[in-house]
């Protein structure tokens, strides 16, 4: 028998009595449910289903046996805040894991992903979806390879008025040009292919221009100087 406390500031403390093995059930059909969204790649319903599947394993641990799926779970949530670029979310996440987790390949995989992304390693990003440590990561890093190429895309944007396809090809980390292409055409109809080049002039042309509002921000510069004159 298992009992559940709960209460709130404002009402009063309720016992709720469970037989035994419900509460390993109930776990086991959260995280098929997990497993399925990722299949069906359905991230709110991830986010939904891992957020009820959570407890299992923080508040009803010491009631439960391990679950194989804990490590591979709590992985791919991770890996899930990394796609979305919820990167604050992602390292409290990250220190809520005991010394235990973070030795697991699961969730070393999701932690080498987020520094490799973060120092612009993103050759070593696209690399690691060979090596995933679980299957159902698959999904979340054709994601995140996306994510990559969104990011080098923007950045080449406003780097270079236009690149060959081959530099092209090779900055965007394809490997071969019928994908570059399908890429452009997909994401990025913008771009104009001639003579060999991907020309991004067009993409610049469309863009809304923001100008530095300069001499604003001199004469608010010089106004809290001198307020900071004034009180020293």
């Amino acid at each position: 028998m298992f009992i559940w406390k709960y209460g709130t500031a404002t009402s009063p403390m309720v016992e709720i009595f469970f037989p035994a093995g419900f509460l390993k059930l109930s776990g086991d059909i959260y995280e098929h449910a997990v497993v399925l969204s990722v299949k069906l790649e359905d991230q709110d319903a991830f986010e939904r289903d891992f957020f009820q599947l959570k407890p299992y394993y923080t508040d009803a641990c010491n009631r439960l046996p391990p679950s194989p799926q804990e490590y591979p779970i709590l992985g791919l949530n991770l890996l899930r805040l990394l796609v979305q670029n919820r990167i604050a979310e992602f390292h409290t996440e990250l220190e809520l894991l005991s010394s235990t987790a973070l030795e697991n390949p699961c969730i070393k995989h999701a932690v080498e992903l987020e520094q490799s992304f973060m120092e612009g390693a993103y050759n070593r990003v696209l690399s690691a979806r060979q090596t995933v440590p679980h299957d159902t990561y698959v999904y979340f890093m054709d994601l995140l390879a996306k994510t990559v190429r969104d990011e080098i895309a923007g950045c080449s944007e406003k780097a270079y008025d236009y690149l060959s396809l081959k530099d092209a090809k090779q900055m965007l980390l394809y490997s071969s040009d019928q994908d570059l292409l399908e890429y452009i055409k997909e994401e990025h109809p913008e771009w104009e292919i001639k003579n060999g080049c991907v020309f991004f002039q067009k993409a610049k042309e469309s863009a809304p221009c923001k100008e530095i509002p300069s001499l604003q921000l001199i004469n608010q510069t010089l106004s809290y100087a001198r307020e900071l004159e004034r009180i020293v």
